[in-house]
């Protein structure tokens, strides 16, 4: 199997089956842009990932799509990919992470009218709350069920750390007290360089008797590891994931990682949902795999990434 193979294989396994399809059974695909109207045409070359891919142009941009912006998303696209390539190494799914983002940061910063972000609109009649960052809430007033955490295994990239953390709320002042009592109670969380966090709530209130609202809370955390936190938002927001929170504790090994930290970052976070079953395979049947958890192709698929960027992935050393 080619590492392009592999590769294809990992990302559709993460984000599915129609995220990428083949148009001429050899080197050039249709890749799709989650919760975005424009395809794009991508072709590998026979000597990837030692030779550059190229994307060639948009394949569609949808009907109620903005004139002009599928010229933009090719030229977003276009930079993106040479940021993230390197010769020699896979870079695909790197272009997907930093696409989507580059496209969600294009709305919010510019307000373009062909940048409005779907995934993360809330109709007018909802109330929306964004109360302080959980980190810094005092949870000694308030009295929840202890948490029940869904841990991934642990990844290490260039001698930093990577766990992730997930489990059900159903309030902020609930995640803010978990997120609290986590680093109060677990000694080596609390040395963690970074303990990124991220929650999207959504609750119904009866306030006028017969007109029921929809109360919806989302907010994320950095803890110093700048924008990481608005990227395990997006990823709660593009999985369309509810009622959960989820932590990312990050050691640093000395290294610096760039914008490589924000896909190991995705990935262990995306890891935790999926072994929580917040997000879910249709069809699929774990296997056992000796040694380890059974996996759900989400996970098979982020340590088939792992291995071909050269990343190594262990059992968590908190288990």
């Amino acid at each position: 199997m080619s590492e392009l193979e592999g590769e294809i294989i990992a990302v559709k396994a993460i984000y599915g089956e129609d995220i990428l399809k083949s148009a001429d059974q050899h080197s050039l695909f249709i890749l799709s842009i989650p919760s975005h109207p424009v395809t794009l045409r991508l072709r590998f070359p026979s000597g990837y990932p030692n030779v550059r891919p190229d994307v060639e142009g948009t394949e569609s941009t949808g009907p109620d799509t903005p004139k002009g912006y599928g010229s933009h998303v090719l030229d977003m696209a276009r930079r993106t990919l040479d940021r993230v390539w390197t010769a020699g190494e896979v870079c695909l799914y790197d272009l997907m992470q930093e696409l989507e983002s580059s496209l969600a940061n294009a709305s919010n910063d510019h307000g373009h009218p062909g940048f409005s972000d779907k995934r993360i609109q809330v109709p007018a009649t909802q109330d929306v709350e964004q109360p302080s960052s959980p980190t810094t809430s005092s949870p000694t007033t308030f009295h929840f069920p202890t948490p029940r955490w869904t841990i991934s295994g642990t990844t290490i990239v260039k001698k930093s750390i990577f766990v992730a953390r997930a489990c059900s709320v159903s309030s902020p002042a609930q995640a803010a007290a978990y997120i609290s009592i986590l680093l109060a109670t677990d000694k080596k969380l609390a040395k963690a360089t970074h303990n990124i966090s991220a929650y999207r709530i959504r609750n119904q209130s009866s306030e006028t008797p017969g007109h029921n609202r929809e109360l919806v809370y989302q907010d994320c955390d950095d803890d110093g590891e700048t924008a990481a936190g608005g990227r395990l938002l997006h990823l709660l927001q593009v999985t369309d994931v509810w009622g959960v929170l989820v932590v990312v504790s990050r050691w640093f090994g000395g290294v610096k990682l760039g914008p490589d930290r924000f896909r190991v970052i995705s990935e262990v976070a995306r890891e935790a949902l999926v072994e929580g079953g917040w997000i879910e395979k249709k069809g699929y049947k774990p296997e056992k795999i000796s040694g380890h958890k059974e996996q759900s192709p989400a996970s098979q698929g982020l340590q088939r990434l792992l291995s071909l960027r050269g990343g190594r992935k262990h059992e968590s050393l908190t288990r």
